[in-house]
């Protein structure tokens, strides 16, 4: 399990249009939000990677970079680029199913395709959402089992209003005995 004010595992991926991203060299001025989504396959993604793409200024704004990454290959990565038609967004492929683990992600596998008729992978990471510091430790943690109901990324800009202005801590990092 991932602990807040931690370091953030690993993560080097190469990107659609943005050449490789390494998180450990990524310099942004706040934090990097790092989306992990489940594919191409996946429409609820489409959706929720349309919604970010929609709200990437505002976290720009705020000095938050933004990347999302999938298992994926390229091809796979390209066809999400186009269908959400992403210009501020830095999508990531080719995630290692050990690095999608060690960041506390659910694997599934394949059930065939989807309703969108686009065949899952064999093995794919379920959806996690990560709000890492500029000197690499984790601030924010949210994993799922299920592509459906995720945090909601206008609330999240206005969370990080209060965070910023109010120099507010992670949470979550208590590791002593219960």
């Amino acid at each position: 399990m991932l602990i807040p004010d931690q370091a953030a595992p690993a993560l080097n991926v190469p990107t659609v249009a943005h050449g490789a991203f390494d998180l450990a060299s990524a310099r942004p001025e706040r934090m990097t939000l790092v989306n992990f989504y489940r594919g191409l396959h996946c429409p609820i993604c489409a959706k929720y990677l349309a919604e970010l793409e929609e709200q990437a200024p505002a976290f720009a704004e705020r000095g938050v970079d933004v990347i999302a990454v999938s298992t994926d290959p390229m091809d796979r990565a390209q066809g999400m680029v186009d269908k959400i038609s992403a210009k501020h967004l830095k999508i990531g492929y080719d995630l290692p199913l050990n690095v999608a683990k060690e960041w506390g992600l659910y694997l599934s596998q394949s059930k065939g395709a989807t309703s969108i008729g686009i065949e899952e992978s064999p093995i794919f990471a379920e959806p996690g959402l990560f709000l890492v510091r500029n000197d690499n430790r984790v601030f924010y943690a949210s994993v799922q089992s299920m592509p459906f109901a995720r945090p909601k990324y206008a609330e999240l800009v206005g969370a990080l209003d209060f965070v910023i202005a109010n120099d507010y801590p992670a949470r979550g990092t208590y590791t002593g005995a219960v």
